[in-house]
């Protein structure tokens, strides 16, 4: 039992109840796993929404990862392929996975190399941000690979940019001119 002084006591729940009462606020069990169980005499509105308001502030602090989808043909262009790897980059920036996908249609799926060729190619473009989570796997018509952001320092936020603020200085500020 955890009184509101901060005092600590083993005592029966009957009497931690009894006590509370008199005190005009709640016994609210605190961690029942514990032995034994601890229990705190407290306002119980005040607590609960203490809680929420400790949940809501770790919610804010998380990050989720999202996968975004890169999807590529056999014989994609060069410059449809750089748009595509400017998009894995930005997504990789971003925070986020990429997964990065070669679809076969008809022959094509007899020439699986050209498929593997592309996904590490596209690696090693993104190599600077990003880090191969697999190796080019093929399910079926499709061959995927997730790419994973690397793990590094967070970059400023916009809010707060290290721009340079103009001072004004006694150099700067133009010297009035006296009638001569």
């Amino acid at each position: 039992m955890v009184f509101p002084s901060g005092r600590t006591q083993v005592m029966p729940t009957s009497e931690g109840i009894r006590r509370a009462k008199e005190v005009g606020l709640d016994l609210v069990l605190v961690s029942p796993t514990a032995r034994p169980p601890v229990a705190k005499i407290i306002d119980y509105g005040e607590y609960s929404y203490l809680e929420k308001k400790r949940k809501n502030e770790a919610k804010k602090k998380q990050h989720r990862i999202e996968v975004k989808e890169v999807k590529f043909r056999p014989n994609t262009d060069r410059h449809d392929y750089r748009f595509k790897k400017n998009h894995a980059l930005r997504f990789l920036q971003e925070g986020n996975k990429v997964k990065a996908t070669v679809f076969f249609r008809g022959r094509e799926i007899t020439h699986p190399r050209i498929g593997e060729r592309i996904l590490h190619t596209l690696a090693g473009d993104v190599a600077e941000v990003g880090n191969p989570e697999t190796q080019p796997r093929i399910e079926g018509r499709t061959m995927t690979m997730m790419i994973g952001p690397k793990r590094t320092q967070k970059p400023p936020s916009r809010k707060h940019s290290a721009r340079p603020r103009h001072v004004s200085t006694p150099q700067s500020r133009p010297r009035p001119q006296s009638p001569a």
